[in-house]
C-alpha cells in the first residue's frame, strides 16, 4: 500500500450519529446566536458601543463567547478525530481563547454601561453566576495551557488532573447556560415587567432562546458523555504515550521486555 491508502485504512472513521448530532450543536448555537442578535436589534434597539445601546453588546458577547465557543471548544476531541492530538489541544486552546476574548468584551460593555448610568454593580444572582463562570473560566484555561501545551508537565501531573479538567469544563458550560437563562429573566422584567404575562412578541421570543439555550447544552453534554464517540488515540500517540511513561519512571523505552 501506499502511505495515503494506509492511513485511511488504519485511520478510525467518525462513529454513526456522532455527524449528525454535530449539525444539530451547530443549528442550535448558531440560531441562539441570531436569535440574541435579533432580540437585541428588534425589540432592544441595536448593539452600539458608545451609547446607551452599550448594554446589547453583553448578552451577544456572552451568548457567542460562554456559549457557543465554548461548547465548540468541548466538542473539537470529537470532530478532529485523524489529525495529531497536539493539533487538536491547540485548536481547543484557541477556541477557548478567543471565547474568553469575547466574554470579556461583553463584561466590560456591561461594567462600563453601569458606570456611565450610574447603576450598581454585583448585587443580582445573575452577576454573582456571571462573575464566577467568567474567573472560573480563565482559571480552567491557564490550568488547562500550563498542565497540557506548556512544556514540562510531567505525565503524572498530567494524568491526575485530567478528570478534574474534563469536569470543570462540562460544569463550566452548564453554569455559562443557566447564568443566561438567569439573564434573559432579569432583562425581561427589568424591560417588559408590565406586559410579560399578557404573551407579547418580545417575551415569547427571549422564552424560545431560553428554550433554545437548553437545547444546545443538552446535545453538547449527550455528545460528550457517550464513551463510544471519544477520540481514540492513534496509533504513534499510544506509542510515545509509552515511551513517555517509561521514560518518567526512569527506565528505557527499550528496556522492558
Amino acid at each position: 500500500f501506499c502511505p495515503s491508502m494506509e492511513d485511511s485504512l488504519t485511520r478510525p472513521s467518525s462513529p454513526a450519529g456522532l455527524s449528525c448530532y454535530m449539525a444539530v450543536s451547530q443549528l442550535l448555537g448558531l440560531t441562539v446566536i441570531a436569535m440574541t442578535g435579533a432580540w437585541m436589534g428588534q425589540y432592544r434597539g441595536g448593539i452600539a458601543w458608545e451609547s446607551a445601546l452599550q448594554f446589547n453588546v453583553h448578552p451577544l458577547c456572552m451568548v457567542i463567547g460562554m456559549v457557543f465557543l465554548q461548547g465548540d471548544a468541548l466538542l473539537v476531541y470529537r470532530v478532529f478525530r485523524n489529525e495529531t492530538k497536539r493539533s487538536v489541544k491547540i485548536l481547543h486552546g484557541l477556541l477557548h481563547a478567543f471565547a474568553l476574548v469575547i466574554a470579556l468584551v461583553g463584561v466590560i460593555a456591561v461594567f462600563d454601561y453601569h458606570r456611565k448610568k450610574g447603576f450598581a454593580d454585583m448585587y443580582s444572582l445573575h452577576s454573582w453566576c456571571g462573575i464566577a463562570a467568567f474567573s472560573l473560566y480563565f482559571i480552567q484555561w491557564l490550568m488547562g495551557f500550563s498542565f497540557f501545551l506548556f512544556p514540562g508537565a510531567s505525565f503524572s501531573l498530567r494524568s491526575r488532573y485530567k478528570p478534574q479538567h474534563v469536569f470543570f469544563g462540562v460544569f463550566l458550560l452548564v453554569l455559562s447556560i443557566a447564568t443566561c437563562l438567569l439573564g434573559i429573566k432579569e432583562l425581561l422584567l427589568f424591560s417588559i415587567q408590565a406586559t410579560y404575562s399578557s404573551f407579547v412578541p418580545e417575551g415569547i421570543l427571549a422564552n424560545v432562546l431560553g428554550l433554545l439555550l437548553i437545547g444546545f447544552g443538552l446535545v453538547i453534554g449527550y455528545i460528550l458523555t457517550r464513551d463510544e464517540w471519544k477520540r481514540p488515540p492513534l496509533a504513534e500517540e499510544l506509542a510515545l504515550s509509552m515511551d513517555f511513561k517509561t521514560l518518567t519512571k526512569g527506565e528505557s523505552p527499550s528496556s522492558s521486555q
